[in-house]
């Protein structure tokens, strides 16, 4: 089967095929007043298949679109790839078929990567009994500290946290996605994906800029989900130093990132923001950075 060669990730539609991210329902709505039919959206899951050097390597449920750059992040936070140029190709497996994506890497890459294609990836595909200690470990001795030593406005940081809801579009129609915004030092949006699965928006989103090789402007990344472990991997192997979400880190999450010199913050539960490591990236209207009374 030849493959359609491309590295550019392509958006719209793919040789006449339209992505469905979403479809129209009906319903029964129901209160304790009264009952209508109405019409509602669904958030679409299908999927997809990712191939690497003619072999299956890994199957992720998610929604379409983006596929290539989809699987260009996930690849890089695999450790498959470290940069763009390790792709000899990454396209489709034929003209209307988008649910497989097939890759092939250069020659000095696929030497270097044997043992990881050969345990399908880094510790992010756990199992049961894998200890948490054991984990942060191996991710530690795997990526190196991000040296990315910038500082940005706390203020217009918790702005993109609480307008994050304004770049979901897929979330106002289904009220069921995730979504992963990275933006720049000026706070300028450089890449934003939506997904029924918060790991697949983060792929996505990193994705798109690696493709273009534009990840070393990337500043601070705005998660609508948790921050789970997984999370902070990918931020880390993107260099992206600061990660803002909407709910709470977990303890490994914030373990890996004081570890590997990330800045882990999320939502206060009033107004404001939880700074769990790395809070001397912030700077703080006037106030002095660190942790103040």
């Amino acid at each position: 089967m030849q493959t359609k060669s491309t590295i550019k990730p392509i958006t719209g539609c793919f040789k006449g095929v339209f992505l469905v991210n979403h479809l129209n329902h009906q319903i029964l709505f129901w209160n304790k007043t009264s009952q209508q039919s109405m019409t509602t959206s669904l958030l679409g899951e299908e999927p997809l298949s990712i191939r690497i050097e003619g072999k299956p390597y890994s199957v992720i449920m998610r929604t379409p679109g983006d596929e290539l750059a989809h699987a260009a992040g996930f690849c890089l936070g695999e450790g498959i790839v470290d940069h763009p140029d390790d792709f000899t190709s990454i396209g489709f497996c034929d003209d209307s078929e988008t649910n497989v994506v097939t890759i092939t890497l250069n020659e000095a890459r696929r030497k270097q990567i044997v043992d990881i294609i050969d345990r399908r990836g880094f510790i992010s595909q756990t199992s049961c009994g894998i200890c948490g200690k054991e984990v942060v470990k191996d991710l530690y001795q795997m990526i190196h500290p991000i040296q990315k030593e910038i500082q940005i406005d706390a203020q217009k940081s918790l702005a993109c946290l609480e307008s994050l809801s304004e770049l979901q579009p897929l979330r106002q129609k289904t009220r069921a996605s995730h979504a992963a915004v990275i933006y720049g030092p000026d706070f300028e949006i450089l890449s934003v994906a939506e997904d029924v699965g918060r790991h697949n928006a983060l792929d996505k989103s990193i994705g798109k800029l690696f493709l273009e090789n534009k990840l070393d402007s990337a500043a601070l990344l705005v998660l609508s989900s948790r921050i789970s472990y997984e999370l902070v991997q990918k931020a880390a192997r993107a260099r992206i130093p600061i990660i803002l979400a909407i709910s709470r880190p977990t303890s490994l999450a914030v373990d890996l990132a004081s570890r590997l010199n990330l800045t882990l913050g999320c939502l206060a539960d009033k107004t404001g923001l939880n700074i769990y490591c790395g809070e001397k990236r912030f700077s703080f209207d006037g106030l002095p950075g660190g942790v103040t009374d």
